[in-house]
């Protein structure tokens, strides 16, 4: 039995633009602004965090990280419930992240939280669109790519339903 491996490759340039007239001549003598570019795209302006004197009007490499994997998991969902005939009619997701620093200043991601919120068709199976989620999660290439946990506490709505405040 022959086993068959997909690539897929991805290519983005990052292009600092912080250079105030001397470089890095100095810790405070530079921005930390950045663009990312791939391909035809529109630039992604990024910066560091502004914990790391970046820019909070800018992305960061953190935020970037935990909207990947929002982004992936949404991606997985809305497929699995597409072949499952589940109706999404709305998804959104308010997801964070936890990244700690150690006396030295080395810094680590420990874990992301999604938060998805659904509105599915009303004839639709709640049980199983929750349940989707497990799935989502164990086919997301981000989540499958890091080492830390990236847990999820979706909530699915019912077409037409009022979810209490």
């Amino acid at each position: 039995m022959t086993t068959t491996h997909r690539e897929h490759h991805y290519e983005v340039s990052v292009e600092w633009t912080g250079n105030q007239g001397t470089g890095t001549s100095a810790y405070k003598a530079y921005k930390r602004d950045h663009l990312v570019h791939s391909g035809e795209k529109p630039a992604i302006q990024g910066s560091a965090d502004p914990a790391f004197r970046g820019d909070s009007k800018r992305w960061n490499p953190e935020e970037l990280l935990v909207a990947a994997l929002a982004a992936c998991h949404q991606l997985a969902y809305l497929h699995l419930c597409a072949v499952e005939g589940i109706t999404v009619l709305t998804y959104s997701d308010s997801a964070s992240g936890t990244m700690v620093e150690d006396e030295s200043g080395r810094a680590r991601f420990v874990r992301v939280i999604l938060r998805p919120h659904v509105t599915i068709g009303s004839g639709d199976n709640a049980e199983a669109a929750m349940k989707l989620h497990h799935e989502a999660h164990a086919k997301c290439f981000i989540a499958n790519s890091v080492n830390f946990p990236v847990d999820h506490d979706p909530t699915i709505q019912q077409e037409g339903e009022t979810i209490a405040a």
